[in-house]
């Protein structure tokens, strides 16, 4: 049966895949199909709607009563009508630069460059200026949405544990590997010295991977190479699926033996086994160009505070007094362990630079001149804090449609439509 999330998901382009389909030529009639609040939607554009859903049906080999259709293609324009004026009054805009790269991604799903996508689009008589305009339009519904919808949907400390505790929830947030494979393959009717060749070449094999050599070179008549892909541990194959948890990023297995031949594993990367990310303890004085203090005068008076601290001031006391961060001057300019990519990219790459009882030089990003002192650094595991996001992002998933069908079924009856 025909529901009215299909008839939505093939009325509208979406940024997953596009659908290249040939616009049918329609007659324009000067009528209205529907009044809703201060738009409307005309009988031309209804008829275009359908036609495109009519093709896409067609395509996938459905069908639908015309009255049925008629009724839910337009229920779903009107919806769109009521959400888009909705974006208009709070003056939601996409930029060009946000709908290139848009279509850039829909072009990289179909596996074209954006040029090969345009003329796919022409060849399927779709204009691409039509295309990018219902990208365009698919993009502020999208924000519409998650804007209203995100706010409605809450999730509570103990519906994160429940989940983590239960079966589903021990099986999507367990630990996942990407191994690198290589086979040497052996017959059914393999001699002895058949078999200690095969041992010979994944020796050889492990023992380049070790060195440093990329598994994709190492493919030959005699080795054949692959990439296994992100697996969960019940995922993997049984013959090395018990070393997998022990094994290091970068570790090299050694050859094993089945009956296909010899094999050799390199654990290329992992995630949620243990999740070790590098922190730092850093404080800081900011300085920002005022009209009593240039931009070369606030560089110099960092310059000057760096000099009284290697001098043996208190770097904090400094911070207290001269420091213009309203978060942390009070603090002595203590930002607290710091994770990558919380803080901009100057900051943190002068951070990253900067060895540990160090004052780095004066720098300057969006926010001023800085000067920051390293304190000291750690490895945090945030295995656990990465399990419960994970957690809260199925969560929300699962929750966000139905809140979105809620709240669509609202805006529908709380708004004026006169369907003519």
């Amino acid at each position: 049966m025909m529901t009215k999330h299909l008839i939505q998901s093939l009325s509208i382009a979406l940024l997953a895949a596009l659908p290249l389909f040939a616009t049918a030529a329609t007659e324009p009639l000067d009528r209205i199909a529907a009044i809703i609040d201060d738009d409307i939607i005309l009988a031309s554009e209804l008829e275009g709607r359908l036609s495109q859903i009519r093709a896409n049906l067609a395509q996938a080999g459905q069908e639908v009563p015309e009255e049925r259709l008629r009724r839910e293609v337009l229920d779903v324009m009107i919806i769109e009508s009521i959400q888009m004026q909705m974006a208009q009054r709070v003056g939601l805009r996409i930029s060009d630069e946000q709908l290139n790269a848009a279509m850039a991604r829909v072009a990289a799903q179909n596996n074209m460059s954006l040029p090969e996508f345009q003329r796919a689009l022409d060849e399927a008589g779709t204009p691409y200026a039509l295309a990018r305009e219902q990208i365009r339009r698919e993009m502020i519904l999208q924000q519409v949405q998650r804007g209203n919808v995100n706010q409605r949907i809450q999730i509570s400390d103990q519906e994160i544990e429940n989940f983590l505790e239960s079966e589903e929830g021990r099986s999507r947030t367990a630990p996942e590997y990407r191994f690198a494979h290589a086979l040497v393959p052996l017959s059914s009717e393999a001699s002895d010295s058949d078999i200690r060749a095969a041992q010979q070449r994944a020796e050889s094999v492990a023992a380049k991977l070790r060195a440093g050599s990329d598994y994709q070179q190492l493919g030959s008549d005699s080795v054949r190479v692959s990439d296994l892909g992100w697996r969960k541990l019940d995922d993997v194959p049984s013959l090395f699926a018990e070393i997998a948890p022990t094994m290091k990023n970068g570790e090299v297995s050694a050859p094993l033996k089945s009956a296909s031949g010899f094999h050799v594993v390199q654990l290329l990367d992992s995630r949620g086994h243990q999740e070790l990310i590098r922190q730092t303890r850093v404080r800081h004085i900011l300085l920002k160009p005022s009209a009593i203090r240039d931009e070369q005068q606030t560089r110099e008076l960092a310059a000057e505070l760096r000099r009284r601290a290697l001098a043996g001031e208190s770097f904090r006391e400094l911070a207290k007094a001269y420091s213009e961060d309203i978060g942390s001057a009070q603090e002595g300019g203590d930002l607290g362990w710091t994770s990558p990519g919380q803080l901009v990219p100057e900051f943190q790459e002068t951070m990253d630079n900067t060895a540990p009882g160090d004052i780095s030089q004066p720098f300057k990003s969006r926010y001023g001149w800085h000067v920051l002192q390293v304190e000291e650094r750690r490895d945090e595991d945030v295995t656990a804090e990465l399990r419960r996001r994970m957690a809260r992002s199925i969560i929300h998933e699962r929750k966000y449609q139905e809140e979105l069908d809620i709240w669509l079924r609202k805006i529908r009856d709380e708004a004026y439509v006169d369907i003519k």
